[in-house]
């Protein structure tokens, strides 16, 4: 289980994280859900130790990930940013094989190349292998990287914003994968995400933030209710199920035609 207890982190004296404690589990998606400037994006860097915390313990299956190394940790989570660097002149088959660096000696051994080739065919990515990263669209740019997280091989995947660029067919795509990757691997995967459908959808569990704190957890249609999206996000919302899944729209009494 991955652990945070009681972490608090400071920037120039701001404190930007207060007290947050959540726990993700083998088998389910957690979900960070809150309005922007909430800390979604601060939380999963210092899980990740990207950022240090002043304060609070970080723990996988009881070990404590602020004292380990970076070889140690990578074994231990996996990470897909939000956006990646404006030019990244590598394959796809070489920036997938970057997700192997924990094990690396001086150069891939046969079994980091098998590994390589077996994620791209089972995401469908092997005709791509040999074209440059740059050169690919948003949607298949999103699934090198979360190809390269699960090469990696760790136990606890953390991705922030993975839908944010894509379109609705790669958006469900991903989520989909997510699922499928949950199941049949039994990983524990931790997503900021912005769209309250998508974490309705397909989280198991969600941690909804507000101003840096936890403002409330549990199961997704349990968090996400009219009351405390109406407090966290200010606005308000209406549900609906359709083929058994539960919806969420903004109300509003402002039409397109009051600005006519």
């Amino acid at each position: 289980m991955l652990r945070v207890k009681n972490l608090k982190f400071s920037y120039k004296h701001q404190e930007i994280l207060k007290d947050i404690s959540l726990e993700a589990r083998p088998g389910e998606i957690l979900a960070i859900i809150g309005p922007n400037g909430a800390g979604k994006t601060t939380l999963l860097r210092c899980i990740l130790n990207i950022l240090r915390p002043a304060r609070g313990v970080i723990t996988v299956d009881k070990q404590d990930l602020l004292h380990m190394s970076s070889r140690e940790r990578a074994k231990l989570l996996a990470y897909v940013p939000q956006a990646y660097p404006p030019k990244f002149p590598m394959t796809v088959f070489d920036t997938v094989l970057m997700g192997r660096r924990p094990y690396l000696g001086w150069r891939p051994a046969r079994e980091d190349l098998k590994k390589v080739t077996s994620i791209l065919e089972i995401m469908g990515l092997d005709s791509f292998s040999a074209k440059d990263f740059d050169c690919l669209s948003g949607g298949q740019k999103q699934k090198v990287m979360l190809a390269r997280a699960l090469v990696q091989e760790a136990r606890y995947l953390l991705l922030d914003e993975p839908t944010s660029s894509l379109d609705l067919k790669y958006q469900l795509e991903v989520m989909q994968l997510l699922c499928q990757i949950v199941n049949e691997k039994n990983m524990a995967i931790v997503v900021a995400i912005h769209d309250l459908n998508l974490a309705l959808r397909f989280s198991d569990r969600v941690v909804m933030m507000q101003n840096g704190t936890v403002f409330c957890s549990g199961p997704p249609d349990k968090v996400m209710n009219q009351d405390n999206i109406r407090t966290v996000y200010g606005v308000n919302v209406e549900s609906f199920s359709n083929q058994g899944y539960n919806y969420l729209y903004p109300v509003s009494s402002i039409t397109r035609n009051d600005y006519r």
